[in-house]
């Protein structure tokens, strides 16, 4: 395949000149399925452009470039392949541990970049801001830094060590300090079945965080 050459700057797609739609189409002409299936940017274009964020589309144009998973590369692998693939080794190797296949069960959009150096590894304890909602706006919980003088102490606690919801866990490995983020979490990976009704969280409810990741001891 030739190579693509990127058609919009960063400073174009953010402005109005570049609709969604306009992204979408560009992002199903020349990606891969497996690609899009892990974005989750199948389906017809007008129902990927209504559902999508218009933040979100630019990160994946982005990173679609970074990983060169354009139709036609090492990327573009085809999906019932992979799948034939994982039976295999499940069959061939029972001992060994099949890892979960498709997309992961949250999506993250950067809202404040962090210093992109320092990222918590599994075990670090780490300090948070945050805001839960659920997907119809309503707050669940929330915990922010207060004023200056009635400063408010940050949610601490050991990443990957399941202290909290796995998304959260799975999120904050990918965030560096100084990062805020709007995390979007799916129900597996939330409270899932049972949700947490003292919290007013419903059964199988997607969740919205804005976390902000202030250190890492």
């Amino acid at each position: 395949m030739a190579t693509v050459e990127r058609k919009w700057s960063d400073e174009v797609l953010a402005s109005d000149t570049v609709s969604k739609k306009d992204v979408v189409q560009f992002l199903q002409e020349n990606a891969a399925p497996k690609f899009l299936q892990e974005q989750k940017l199948q389906g017809s274009l007008k129902n990927v452009t209504k559902t999508s964020k218009k933040d979100h589309l630019i990160i994946v144009y982005n990173e679609l470039f970074e990983k060169n998973a354009f139709k036609g590369t090492d990327y573009d692998i085809p999906v019932e392949q992979v799948c034939h693939a994982v039976k295999q080794i499940a069959v061939s190797d029972k001992s060994q541990e099949v890892k979960e296949v498709g997309p992961p069960k949250f999506k993250k959009i950067v809202l404040k970049k962090g210093d992109k150096q320092n990222f918590p590894k599994k075990g670090d304890k780490v300090s948070c801001y945050y805001v839960g909602k659920l997907t119809d706006g309503t707050v669940f919980d929330s915990l922010q830094p207060g004023s200056k003088k009635k400063r408010i102490q940050a949610l601490s606690f050991n990443v990957g060590k399941n202290h909290v919801i796995r998304g959260w866990d799975e999120a904050l490995l990918t965030m560096s300090v100084g990062e805020k983020a709007e995390i979007t979490i799916e129900p597996e990976w939330g409270y899932g079945k049972a949700g947490k009704p003292e919290a007013k969280i419903p059964p199988n409810a997607t969740l919205v965080f804005e976390v902000e990741l202030t250190r890492i001891d």
